[in-house]
């Protein structure tokens, strides 16, 4: 499976500063193909591990959450939504772009193909125990951002 976001990020793989919130907070394009037989839904995370500090990570931080997007999906528009967004560690259940306190952080995307039509009792704290036992393939981004 592979997962896109054809306008994430610069050629060195540093976000653009709209996807974040020292711009306009958006959520980028997200894209996938090449999607395994047998996938009945999808779920996607995005997170830092990188918070608070990348010399003295102590939490992965989870920025944006979704469970039960449609198999037949192969797209998120930018600043769009599909499926069920869960609440993050920012409170909100939308995209919360990064806003690292302190160096560059990595922001992970990261796709899951899996074999159940809904996922349901999904938190923040619950979302790979719960993707854990269906999930047929991954797919993963990277794009990096801090504050110059």
């Amino acid at each position: 499976m592979k997962l896109e976001a054809p306008d994430l990020a610069d050629k060195s793989g540093f976000m653009k500063k709209e996807y974040t919130v020292d711009g306009a907070d958006v959520s980028p394009e997200l894209t996938w193909s090449d999607v395994p037989a047998g996938t009945k839904s999808f779920a996607l995370w995005v997170h830092d591990p990188d918070a608070p500090d990348p010399k003295k990570p102590l939490r992965d931080w989870k920025h944006w959450i979704i469970v039960n997007i449609p198999a037949t999906a192969r797209k998120i528009p930018k600043g769009g939504t599909i499926g069920e967004e869960i609440p993050n560690d920012g409170g909100g259940k939308e995209y919360g772009g990064p806003s690292p306190p302190i160096g560059v952080h990595r922001y992970f995307f990261k796709l899951y193909a899996l074999n159940v039509d809904k996922l349901a009792g999904v938190t923040k704290d619950t979302f790979m125990k719960k993707v854990e036992p269906y999930k047929i393939a991954e797919a993963e981004i990277m794009a990096k951002y801090g504050r110059k």
